[in-house]
């Protein structure tokens, strides 16, 4: 039987999720998550795109992205394959590297744009045993540097809107979006599967 067919959607953001195989790490060192954003970089490029929130987690990552231009298929599978491909050569990996294809949840409205904004920030806390005390303390998440009002690193990444679509009684502030990010209550998706 074959695979239920995606729907682009050229004005939607999505929930995109890659997990290992087996759940085994994919990011094993600083410089994996280097070439991971060279490769979003390489792949943005080729087929522009705009992210507004990422979490890269040692064994998966979230992207928060659009991609305006070509199927989000197309950009994920040169991005993944492109990934999987520098992993196993650097560590002499072989058999599968992904667990399977990747997850993808649409974000029409700004009520789940924000929610899955947040969910992906709020990553490195909700573990089991938190990898850090405050989200804006883990290295490979965009909540920092939204915590850390910097200047997006990135050409595809856009730090502006966020803030901008947050409901009352919150002001379209950095500051108010980084406390809609700690608040936990708004996780609820209309029923919608998060990862």
């Amino acid at each position: 039987m074959g695979r239920n067919r995606r729907i682009w959607n050229p004005n939607a953001y999505e929930h995109v999720v890659m997990r290992g195989n087996n759940r085994q790490a994919i990011f094993l060192e600083d410089s994996d998550v280097a070439a991971f954003f060279r490769i979003l970089t390489y792949a943005h490029e080729k087929y522009p795109f705009t992210m507004l929130a990422y979490c890269l987690m040692t064994n998966h990552y979230h992207l928060l992205i659009r991609s305006s231009e070509v199927p989000l298929g197309k950009l994920m599978a040169l991005i993944n394959k492109r990934y999987s491909d520098y992993y196993k050569k650097k560590y002499n990996y072989c058999g599968y590297f992904y667990e399977s294809r990747y997850y993808a949840g649409k974000a029409i409205t700004h009520k789940s744009i924000l929610a899955i904004s947040r969910y992906v920030h709020r990553n490195p806390i909700n573990t089991n045993e938190p990898m850090v005390e405050d989200m804006k303390d883990y290295p490979h998440s965009s909540y920092r540097l939204y915590a850390e009002s910097l200047c997006s690193p990135y050409e595809f990444l856009d730090l502006s809107y966020l803030p901008t679509i947050l409901p009352p009684p919150y002001s379209s502030c950095i500051a108010d979006y980084l406390l809609y990010c700690k608040e936990t209550d708004l996780l609820d998706l209309e029923g919608e599967k998060l990862n």
